[in-house]
């Protein structure tokens, strides 16, 4: 009995010890630190959403939940705390069969390290348990960190808070990226088939080279529809830049292309719009029927730049739009999820296929 008895004494002292350990944190809300990679202003009413769905209409019941995600957005902010913890509110989520559950749900932190952003750690609460706060990152050593959070890509978040040790210090970082740079896309933008959200290529130009992109991509509906043009016609941006050939077929890319481009030349005169070819998709290689499709849309869309490009007049008028190729597929064949998607490599692929003929035509208008 005394040996009982003297077991239970020391677990419960053990447990005492390991409850006097856990720390006690404070939390703050994301949007009273710095939110970075937010192209439309705020909606106090629904604050992580990157479209107003009740400003803007004509959204479809699947695209208004892609614009209420967070992905692209991400929290910036200086601490002492030697562990961030991570409370959220969630509100419509979606369950991709492609997508890292931490990627669509979870977070991606980095912390700056010799002037650059270096990966510290990501997660995710598990399914029962997504409304208790998250430990993204533990035993710090207590000096005074920069820290980049990248929110849910497949996720609409309500309310996100950042917490940090009681006693410790937190206080929001000025903005780390220069200037302002839309950029509306497909899955591929939106970070479809990343195994966290910082992977999405959009994410990782940012680190690059410091120029804040700001992102809707929208999955699988990025189609050069006229209410998405509204939004971006009244966007506040120093460029655009445009993953908008694959989703569409070729047809649509005809009839869509031109109209678009010359609502966003009248929008925003003088300004870059940087248009990318849609990447090779894996699916081609022995789908002879998507191999044609495929083909049409990449045919499509560079015929049409060749057209638009082809007289005096249409290179003065269209003097400001560009097109580039991105490539998110090694020699290897080896860097695709489904056929579709690429990934982590291959959107690290994409990333430096782009980034220096977006920055040599950025430079051309003085955004370095």
């Amino acid at each position: 009995m005394k040996n009982i008895t003297l077991t239970l004494l020391l677990l419960m002292a053990a447990w005492a010890a390991a409850m006097a350990q856990k720390p006690e944190y404070v939390y703050t809300e994301a949007t009273d630190l710095t939110i970075v990679g937010r192209l439309m202003p705020m909606n106090p009413a629904s604050p992580y959403n990157r479209i107003d769905t009740v400003k803007y209409k004509g959204f479809n019941p699947r695209e208004n939940q892609l614009v209420r995600m967070a992905s692209g957005l991400a929290c910036t902010f200086r601490t002492n705390s030697r562990s961030i913890s991570i409370l959220t509110e969630y509100g419509y989520m979606d369950n991709p069969t492609n997508t890292s559950i931490i990627s669509a749900r979870g977070y991606d932190l980095y912390i700056r390290k010799d002037g650059k952003w270096l990966w510290a750690n990501s997660g995710v609460r598990k399914a029962d348990e997504l409304d208790k706060p998250l430990t993204i990152i533990s035993s710090m050593d207590g000096t005074e960190h920069e820290c980049l959070l990248y929110l849910p890509t497949y996720s609409e978040v309500c309310s996100v808070k950042v917490g940090v040790e009681k006693g410790s210090s937190l206080e929001a970082l000025p903005n780390p990226f220069r200037h302002r740079v839309a950029i509306w896309g497909s899955s591929y933008t939106h970070g479809s088939s990343t195994s966290r959200a910082g992977m999405a290529y959009p994410a990782q130009f940012s680190r690059a080279t410091g120029i804040q992109m700001l992102s809707i991509g929208t999955s699988g509906r990025c189609m050069m529809q006229d209410y998405f043009c509204d939004v971006l016609v009244d966007a506040e941006a120093d460029a655009f830049v445009f993953d908008s050939f694959s989703n569409p077929n070729a047809e649509l890319i005809r009839e869509r292309l031109v109209p678009f481009i010359d609502r966003l030349i009248a929008a925003h005169p003088g300004k870059p719009l940087i248009f990318q070819q849609t990447i090779y998709r894996e699916r081609r290689n022995f789908n002879t029927e998507v191999e044609e499709k495929e083909q049409a849309k990449m045919d499509m869309a560079a015929r049409i730049f060749k057209e638009i490009k082809s007289t005096r007049e249409g290179r003065k008028k269209y003097k400001d739009v560009y097109f580039i190729t991105p490539n998110a597929c090694p020699d290897s064949h080896e860097a695709s999820v489904d056929g579709t998607h690429p990934d982590n490599y291959g959107y690290t692929l994409w990333e430096k296929s782009v980034e220096k003929p977006i920055l040599r035509i950025l430079a051309k208008y003085g955004i370095k």
